[in-house]
């Protein structure tokens, strides 16, 4: 033993010791004692230990260091200096008492390195103590991290002082530390990469970074050596870590204080040293002092744990204290938002779906604050918060963009991004709870606030390292998610509705106190970085910002909910909208539903934060945009009618968030009422000097007027100068003062003036003296408003004024004035001018007798001829303006004088226009020249007698060339401006090769009396390129072969014709030199690869003749400039050197034992086929023939000199099996094979091809798709093609019916017969049929097929109805929702049927047997919302008539045109609406009573009959009793006295009321009863409503009636009010009539316009797919029309072609979409045959949707069919290109035409789902031509270091891709082998296109039907509307709408004596029900015009 130790001596000449303590448990003391190890082998170290604590040799003893790591003979040599050990009885022996260990914790290295980085709590203005407790949360989850059960976490805040001074413990339980990790704990800056937390060398394996996982939670998060010790002494001074690794029985123990460390700098010991204490768990023996009397529970508490941690932090700073306590719910969110991931799982803290086991986190963090007695511990776990912002970021979301970015190496980042939807009317992004709220701007801000900005402008993307947050680190947003720049398809607040995450792993640095990433972002940016697209867990090559955008605008448009606007009422154009592209469109509702509220048109609302605030009443919502039905949006606006409309009478749209929600009808009412009272009533007049001025004064003129002082009052009598508008800039109130002349002609206003209100003298006017007219006067006072158009008018009602007439006396007068002078005059057209003569006061008096009048203007010369006189006016005529108009907008002064007046001058001002055209001026003068092809621009002027240009209607100026045939004419209009310009464009003649001279003549054809005027133009030839000639010069030759236009070239097949040269030539036959500019415009056909160069140089690029020798071949030179030149010629290839033999056969088939039929011939042919002349007679003779089992005596061989040909005949074969046999023909070096097929013999059996599992599934009155294909066959089974014998059909079972096509038939040529069950009806269960031939009285045996006949689920057999039957159906609302189910056979839901398809009739009355009435309303279903079953349809949203009654619900469901479903009748009994009116059975008419003794004279009501109704007018008074009380009150609503009264002196009659009616007899007025004389009062009946609920508010109903003193007046009123009620009611009804035929009339009009717009828009469409529209004249052509295409659908669709032959009784079962063989077709024969072959072993299997169907075919086949649920097929888009191909350019050039199989799959249905399927069965398999192109693309593709798929090749073989090719296993055998598993050929494009004509045709037709009826009803209706009877209408309308006026206006003038109440007129209209619908009014007065 001491020979194999190893000697200190060898290592190491420095002094080493170790510790070794004596923990046996005999042993009295653990006391500590030095043993050197120096130079010493393991055996002498023993030795000198048991020499030291004496230990006898038979004594078993080991020694451990405190780790329990054993000291053996391996690690002996790496003991260091100081080391502390145990001497123990055993390794796992429990201590008896506690040891110390020296250690030592400098610094580690990186302390210098790394000092750079900034400090760790840069908190960034925030409290910086939850980060302090997330190191401490770090450390203890990568303790944790190999946890198998919970990881749990415990922070207790001891803060009783009773217990202690105030501490922090953090506690664990991991996997603990050893006394070596905890030594390197205390190491400052030791991180996980350097540290070595081994006791030995030999143990340390150094760092492994974990494996990926979703979220990078990997717990690797304690990482620096820095954050735990930066985090225990910011919260504290003095720290104490007590751990106890797994499997080790002691517990280690360590404290760090700064109080020990500033011991040690005063005793200038080494600050960095300490002891760790090893004990066992639970002993606190160490434990000193009152200040930690907590520690002695929490060491007591060790004993029970397998391992731990705990870190106890004390002497906390007093503000860390008052922090925790009053801040606990704030520190503790931060935590649970840093740790969110780690404590909820990867998908976070999702509060709305239960959680899965897989996505639960095992990770407990409990905190815990225990203050002191007798105040409750608070007890906290962080999965309890639910406020964190991660957690409400996941929990307001409502989708996720999941995606990844790559940036090479290790470096992991996932992403979310998550949507926050607009709702209604907020935004849901969350918003911190604890964030600062600014404070509000104003106490205004009650209303709503609309959220506008979402996330606004903080970052997108929280940045997780490791799974936890790294604070202080954001990402704004990346290029793809960035708002865009330029306008897109979503909204750009969307991109404010956005949050993310960013998960990283440790690949990116971050700051040692990790608050900030160093360049995460940086790096992000990165060009390199990789984005993209996780769906399902799959990575998707897509483009990131294509998929987002996408994403996004799914998000909006699906998840969005805002503002509902509900009935749609169309769309309009808003005017008053600045921006021109957002006046329309936009849509109109009738309401909005929002914030729980929903606002009507109609309703009072009050405006919010508008100024001023506004009362108005609903008009309508308004919505930008193109929308149909309800709709839900961000916001909108409102149109409002300003409340009062006295006040405004104004309609203001303003934004809907400006509605005050807050604001109570009553409030908005009592408001608008007091503005009414404010409004002006009348003026009072004073006169302060006194000289007033009474009615009908007559004064002298220049008497002078006024002054004159006003005053505005209201109905109050108060004064006021404003217009009492509330809460604006009120209208000032001024007073417009005029004076009117009455005048002979007419009333002239002489003098107006505005009077200003003034505080001190209100309005005041000034003496007025100008009143110096004759006649009589009217001074009118009128308010008027300060601005706007209808000054005098306030809502429709005229301000108060005054009024005085009064007449004023002429006086002498002595000047004179112009008449009426022209504005403007043109150049020597005539004119008058007249002048009125005044007295000195205006007055009109005559002219002198001795006139001459004197006309003057500076610039123009004026004279006349002569004048005249009449009256007072005095004419100058035929004045005219002579000279040249140089600016037409110049005004000339004309001055006219009359000398020896006092006023002798008066001037005028004028414009003066050219005059009429005189001549036409043509420029230039003289000659032009031109070339040919080139403009002649000519311009011409038209001008007056004075050379001024001059305009004039119709002046067109027409140019035409003469000189040459076929030239163009051009003319110009020059009637807006005198001039033009002619051959502007260019002038093209044919062939011009000299200089050609033509003649322009210029004239105005309706301007005779102007001469035309002739130009000399000069046309040269052109110098553009107008030949090119082509010819063939080699470059060492002189010889030139020119090639002619059209000229014939023989030339080798295959070969190369060049050295093709060109030459240009213009149109006077000159060369033309080449140039770069004119080689572009050289174009050949027959090549694209034009060098611009060589053409420069006059070479054409070389000609590749055709291989084929056979044809001609069109090649053609052009160039092309502004017009084609071109020159061609005709190719003609011959045949090259013979090649190869080609063997043509008459026929290929053969029966056993005969001989070959027709000749086979042999040919030579060259390396492209064509046919030569090497085979000779003499030569025949060598040709050789041979095969296999090929009867060679039999053969012959010919010559044929005609062809030139080998023919050999006599091919039979006498042995063998049918099949295909290689005939083997050889001639000198030449050999060529053909295959002859041959068949067999008698027909003796019918085999099932392809036969189908038993029994076949079949839906009860449906047919197989799959046809059965019989094969007659020989005996020995070999197919025999007889068509002679016939195959039919039998049923064997008795009960089954089945219906064919044919139910028998011959076999086809192949053999074969094929039957299509189209129907088969039986019972549920198994039945047989059988296929039977014959043949010349012979029975030939078939197979029996079973069937198994299941009910069809897709056949609808009846409509299930649900709905609330216990629902009251009111007048007005909606219906109940209405849910039908369309039952099939099978008792389960139609899927999949057509919702147009069914319909809900309704109609008025009782059950009418089994079908409605005609004149039932048909209503259309809903559509369904998100949560409903698409099996159902539901019907919402429908409205109940407005007329009570019973009615009848019924539902039908057309499933063909002939057939349909009808659902029984339901009974339905419509209520009427709530009470809302009192109103009497008929209208009476108006009473006139007098207060006179007869009672007569004084009866008001001689019986009336009042009921209760709704808003429709339906009776709802049932069950309502009461009173109804009859009281008189005034008609102004003001409390008037002198009411009259009833008898007895009573002013109120009740009347009783029961269930809704009440009858009002004898109602009389009391005799000598009170009232005024004249007056106007109302009988008003209000109902009383007994009953202990609250009473409904009833309107009560109001009778006007007039009141007189004297019984004879009151009897003349009383007669014409009767009349007055008379005319109002027929005024009513004619009013109606014609309002109706005007709304007709538009609507007529509209539908005529649509109609044509649609038969338009279907004429361009027909024309676009090929149709004749000239040809569709009418009905009948266009039926035949469509019969034709209808017969060539048929024939296309029964034209053979290759189908599936596959049963598939599964397609048509629920949820089942077939088999594979069926869901695809293919186009290409050999492409479908490859395909199909390579699939083969799929073929057959069934595709469901859903797992379970699947299980149950599984299940019914006992396991015997294959099956495929796409819930369980992985997929992912696939848009990658050929491999061949990247970044847009080949790799290499492919041969073979490569395909993706994929892209050769046509679907006729399920399109999404095949796609999926087949993109799983075939992959990135590829088609190619054939076999060697497939080796050459794959040797292409693997060259380039890409993975080359499968290859498949046209011709049948495969290439794995593996690259193995051949054998029978990769060679697609015959199709016809395939035995119908091959997928069929889809219809033509033919057939496709000739259904689109169809039905464009279609609906040509019923567009030109509807066009033609629209029309005839618009016709015949302006006729209606201008025959006499409507003409007689209109005119009695006329007249008695006078003679009301004049009955009314007598009315009015009946004398008043005293009274204040005002006449009032009534009109029928305000009685009329505005509820009532414009289409009920239509079918009334439609009914009256009928009559």
């Amino acid at each position: 033993m001491a020979d194999s130790g190893v000697s200190r001596a060898e290592s190491s000449t420095d002094s080493l010791s170790v510790y070794i303590y004596d923990c046996r448990p005999d042993s009295k003391a653990s006391c500590e004692k030095v043993v050197e190890i120096s130079g010493k082998s393991y055996d002498k170290f023993l030795q000198a230990v048991r020499q030291e604590f004496s230990i006898s040799q038979n004594e078993v003893f080991v020694l451990t260091t405190t780790d329990r790591r054993q000291i053996v003979r391996d690690v002996y040599g790496e003991l260091t200096n100081g080391r502390t050990l145990h001497l123990l009885q055993s390794v796992d022996q429990e201590l008896a008492t506690a040891t110390q260990e020296r250690i030592n914790y400098l610094p580690h290295y990186h302390t210098i390195v790394q000092s750079g980085q900034y400090e760790y709590y840069a908190s960034e203005g925030q409290k910086a103590l939850p980060y302090a407790f997330a190191e401490l949360i770090d450390n203890a989850l990568s303790a944790t991290s190999r946890n198998r059960g919970v990881r749990s976490i415990d922070i207790r805040l001891l803060f009783d002082e009773s217990q202690g001074g105030p501490a922090v413990v953090v506690i664990d339980n991991g996997r603990g530390m050893t006394s070596k990790e905890l030594n390197n704990w205390a190491v400052y800056r030791l991180s996980k990469f350097t540290r070595d937390d081994n006791t030995f060398q030999s143990d340390h394996s150094g760092y492994v970074r974990p494996s990926p996982i979703p979220r990078s939670l990997n717990s690797d998060i304690s990482y620096f050596g820095v954050g735990g010790k930066q985090a225990v002494f910011y919260i504290g001074q003095s720290v104490r870590i007590m751990s106890k690794p797994v499997g080790s029985p002691d517990a280690h123990e360590f404290v760090m204080s700064k109080e020990d460390f500033e011991q040690k700098e005063k005793n200038k010991e080494e600050i960095y040293s300490g002891i760790i204490r090893n004990r066992k768990p639970g002993d606190c023996s160490h434990v000193r002092g009152d200040e930690e009397r907590f520690l002695h529970s929490l060491i007591l508490e060790e004993q029970s744990k397998e391992s731990f941690t705990a870190i106890v932090i004390t002497r906390i700073q007093p503000e860390h204290v008052t922090y925790l306590k009053q801040d606990f719910t704030l520190w503790t969110r931060e935590l649970a938002h840093i740790y969110h991931y780690y404590v909820h799982g990867i998908h976070g803290n999702e509060m709305r779906n239960s959680r899965s086991a897989e996505s639960t986190s095992n990770i407990d963090i409990q905190i815990s604050l225990i203050d002191r007695s007798p105040r409750l511990p608070r007890l906290l776990n962080l999965r309890e918060i639910d406020n964190d912002m991660q957690t409400l970021y996941i929990n307001s979301s409502v989708a996720e963009f999941e995606f990844k970015a790559s940036k090479g190496g290790d470096a992991r980042v996932e992403g979310l991004i998550r949507y926050h939807p607009f709702l209604y009317d907020r935004e849901t992004y969350p918003e911190d709870p604890y964030a600062l709220t600014p404070v509000a701007e104003s106490d205004d801000d009650e209303c709503f606030v609309l959220h506008t900005e979402g996330r606004g402008k903080r970052a997108i993307f929280e940045c997780f390292w490791n799974g936890r947050l790294i604070p202080y680190s954001s990402v704004d947003e990346f290029e793809w998610c960035a708002r865009p720049k330029k306008v897109c398809t979503v909204p750009l607040e969307c991109y404010n509705r956005i949050s993310g995450v960013l998960f990283t792993n440790d690949y990116f640095q971050v700051s040692t106190n990790k608050l900030t990433f160093m360049d995460l972002e940086l790096q992000l940016r990165d060009k390199e970085t990789i984005f993209t697209r996780v769906l399902n867990g799959q990575e998707q090559r897509v483009k990131i910002n294509r998929e987002f955008t996408a994403w996004l605008k799914e998000c909006h448009e699906r998840y969005d909910k805002q503002v509902k606007f509900i009935g749609f009422q169309g769309t309009t154009t808003r005017t008053d909208v600045s921006t021109k592209r957002l006046q329309s469109p936009w849509a109109r509702f009738k309401a909005i539903h929002w914030d729980g509220k929903v606002y009507k048109t109609g309703q009072q609302v009050k405006s919010v934060k508008t100024q001023p605030i506004l009362f108005g009443t609903i008009v309508q919502f308004l919505l930008y945009g193109d929308h149909e039905g309800d709709e839900y949006a961000t916001g909108g606006h409102v149109q409002i009618a300003l409340e009062p409309k006295e006040l405004y009478n104004e309609d203001r749209t303003i934004p809907i968030s400006k509605i005050d929600r807050l604001a109570t009808a009553a409030a908005i009412r009592k408001s608008i009422d007091d503005e009414l009272a404010k409004l002006p009533d009348q003026l009072r007049l004073t006169w302060p000097e006194g000289n007033s001025w009474p009615d009908k004064a007559v004064r002298p003129a220049g008497t002078p007027l006024g002054p004159i002082q006003v005053e505005i009052l209201n109905k109050k009598g108060e004064t006021m100068s404003r217009l009492p508008v509330a809460n604006v800039n009120a209208k000032k109130l001024l007073i417009e003062l005029k004076v009117i002349w009455h005048s002979p002609k007419g009333d002239i206003p002489t003098s107006s003036h505005i009077g200003v209100h003034s505080s001190k003298w209100e309005y005041w006017f000034k003496v007025m003296e100008n009143l110096n007219k004759l006649g009589k006067y009217t001074l009118q006072l009128q308010t008027i408003l300060s601005d706007g158009e209808s000054a005098s008018e306030w809502a429709g009602k005229r301000l108060p004024q005054y009024t005085l007439h009064f007449t004023i006396k002429e006086s002498s007068a002595a000047a004179f004035v112009l008449g009426v002078v022209p504005s403007s005059l043109r150049v020597g057209v005539p004119f008058s001018l007249n002048l009125e003569f005044r007295d000195e006061f205006g007055h009109p008096t005559q002219p002198p007798s001795d006139i001459k009048a004197q006309i003057q203007c500076s610039s123009l010369q004026l004279s006349y001829e002569q004048t005249a006189s009449s009256g007072t006016v005095f004419t100058i005529q035929d004045l005219r303006a002579r000279g040249k108009v140089k600016n037409q907008e110049k005004m000339h002064t004309v001055k006219v004088m009359i000398p020896g007046l006092r006023q002798d001058c008066q001037s005028f001002q004028v414009s003066v226009r050219p005059g009429p055209p005189h001549q036409l001026v043509v420029l230039p003068d003289d000659e032009v020249s031109i070339e040919n092809g080139s403009p002649a621009p000519f311009k011409v002027e038209i001008q007056d007698e004075f050379q001024n240009i001059t305009a004039h209607p119709k002046l067109i100026v027409r140019c035409q060339l003469l000189g040459a045939p076929d030239l163009p004419v051009d003319a110009v209009d020059c009637s807006n401006t005198g001039t033009g310009l002619l051959l502007a464009k260019p002038i093209q003649l044919k062939t011009v090769n000299t200089e050609q001279v033509l003649t322009a003549k210029f004239g105005i054809p309706n301007q005779k009396g102007i001469s035309c005027v002739e130009r000399t133009l000069r046309v040269l030839p052109s110098t553009r390129v107008f030949r090119v000639e082509v010819y063939r010069q080699d470059e060492d030759s002189d010889d030139v072969m020119v090639i002619q236009n059209m000229e014939r070239i023989d030339w080798t097949a295959g070969d190369t014709l060049g050295s093709l040269r060109f030459k240009l030539y213009d149109e006077g036959g000159r060369l033309v030199p080449l140039a770069q500019k004119l080689a572009h415009n050289i174009k050949v056909n027959w090549t694209a690869d034009v060098k611009t160069a060589e053409l420069a140089k006059g070479i054409l690029p070389s000609i590749c003749i055709p291989t084929k020798a056979q044809g001609e071949h069109f090649y053609q030179v052009a160039f092309r400039d502004q017009h084609t030149v071109d020159t061609s010629f005709i190719i003609v290839p011959r045949p090259d050197e013979p090649e190869r033999l080609r063997i043509t056969l008459s026929e290929t088939t053969v029966r056993m034992g005969e001989t070959l039929s027709g000749n086979i011939y042999v040919e030579v042919v060259d390396q492209y086929g064509n046919k030569t002349d090497a085979l000779t007679a003499e030569s025949m003779k060598t040709v050789s023939v041979s095969a296999d089992d090929l009867d060679v005596s039999a053969l012959s061989v010919k010559w044929q000199a005609s062809t030139g040909t080998v023919l050999v005949g006599g091919v039979r074969f006498a042995s063998g099996f049918p099949g295909p046999r290689e005939l083997c023909f050889k001639y000198q070096e030449f050999e060529e094979f053909s295959r002859v097929k041959v068949t067999a013999g008698p027909p003796a059996k019918i085999n099932l091809l392809d036969a189908p599992e038993m029994p076949l599934h079949v839906l009860n009155g449906r047919g197989l798709d799959t046809p059965f294909l019989l094969q007659l066959c020989d005996e020995w089974g070999n197919p025999v093609p007889d068509q002679r014998v016939v195959i039919a059909i039998k049923t064997l079972s008795p009960q089954l019916k089945v219906k064919s096509s044919v139910m028998s038939q011959p076999v086809d040529s192949e053999g074969r017969a094929c039957f299509t069950l189209e129907m088969v009806t039986a019972t549920k269960g198994e039945h047989e049929l059988e296929f039977r031939g014959s043949f010349s009285r012979n029975s030939i045996p078939g197979p029996v097929v079973t069937l198994n006949v299941i009910p069809d689920p897709n056949n609808p057999v009846r409509l299930n109805v649900e709905y609330d039957s216990d629902a009251i159906l009111t007048a007005g609302d909606m219906f109940p929702v209405f849910k039908v189910t369309v039952v099939s056979e099978e008792g389960s839901p139609v899927r999949n049927a057509n919702p147009a398809s069914l319909s809900m009739l309704l109609w008025q009355g009782s059950a009418s047997g089994a079908r409605p009435p005609p004149g039932a309303t048909t209503l259309k279903c809903s559509k369904p919302k998100e949560k409903e079953k698409d099996s159902n349809f539901y019907f919402r949203d429908k409205e109940i008539p407005e007329q009570v009654g019973k009615y009848i619900v019924q539902f039908v469901f057309v499933v063909e045109k002939s057939k349909c479903l009808w659902s029984s009748q339901i009974a339905l009994n419509v209520v009427p609406n709530k009470p809302v009116k009192l109103v009497p059975e008929s209208p009476p008419s108006t009473p006139v009573v007098s207060n006179s003794g007869s009672l007569a004279s004084r009866i008001l009501l001689d019986k009336l009959c009042l009921k209760i109704v709704d808003k429709y007018s339906n009776p709802a008074g049932m069950g309502i009793n009461g009173q109804v009380i009859a009281t008189v009150i005034s008609v102004v609503g003001d409390k008037a006295k002198d009411l009259p009264m009833f008898e007895n002196k009573t002013r109120s009659l009740p009347y009783s009321l029961t269930d809704g009616e009440a009858t009002i007899t004898d109602l009389v007025l009391m005799e000598n009863s009170p009232g005024f004389d004249g007056a106007e009062y109302m009988l008003q009946f209000r109902p009383v409503i007994k009953g202990l609920g609250p009473s409904p508010t009833i309107a009560p109903y109001n009778l006007p009636f007039r009141f007189y003193n004297d019984a004879e007046n009151r009897k003349i009123m009383a007669t014409m009010s009767k009349k007055k009620d008379q005319l109002s009611q027929t005024i009513e009804i004619y009013r109606g009539i014609l309002e109706t035929n005007k709304q007709l009339t538009t609507e007529l009009k509209s539908q005529v316009h649509d109609a044509a717009s649609k038969e338009t828009q279907l004429k361009s469409e027909l024309i676009k797919n090929g149709i004749d529209i000239s040809k569709l004249t009418n009905v009948s052509v266009i039926e035949d029309l469509i019969s034709k295409m209808e017969a060539d659908l048929e024939r296309i669709k029964n034209e053979p072609r290759r189908k599936c032959t596959m049963p598939d009784p599964f397609k048509g079962s629920p949820d089942v979409l077939g088999k594979i063989a069926h869901l695809a077709q293919v186009e290409d024969d050999d492409a479908a045959k490859v395909i199909s072959w390579h699939l083969l072993g799929d073929m057959d299997c069934v595709v469901t949707a859903t797992t379970a169907a699947a299980k149950k075919i599984y299940d019914d086949t006992q396991g015997r069919q294959q099956v495929m649920p796409l819930e369980t097929v992985f997929w992912r888009p696939n848009n990658k290109p050929l491999p061949h191909i990247r970044n847009g350019g080949s790799l290499f050039r492919p041969l073979g035409n490569p395909v993706f199989v994929r892209d050769l799959l046509i679907f006729p249905e399920h399109a999404e789902s095949c796609n999926m399927v087949f993109s799983s069965l075939v992959g990135d398999t590829i088609l190619v031509d054939d076999l060697d192109s497939a080796n050459h693309y794959r040797r292409g593709v693997v060259q380039c270091k890409v993975q080359c798929p499968t290859l498949l090749t046209r011709q049948g073989e495969r290439i794995r891709s593996n690259g193995k090719f051949g054998g029978l296993q990769n060679k697609a055998p015959p199709i016809e082998k395939l035995r119908g598993q091959v997928f069929g050929a889809p219809l033509p494009k033919e057939y496709h296109a000739i259904c689109k004509q169809i039905e464009l045709i279609q609906q040509y037709s019923v567009a030109i039907e509807k066009a033609t009826a629209v029309k005839s009803d618009y016709e015949i209706h302006m006729q209606y509307l201008q025959s006499p009877q409507m003409k007689e209408k209109q005119k009695e309308l006329q007249e008695q709408e006078q003679e009301l006026r004049d009955i009314e206006k007598q009315l009015a003038s009946t004398p008043v004596r005293t009274s204040p109440i005002s006449a009032m007129k009534r009109s029928l209209l305000d009685e009329a029900d505005d509820s009532t619908p414009t289409k009920r009014i239509r079918r009334k007065t439609r009914k009256l015009m009928d009559s």
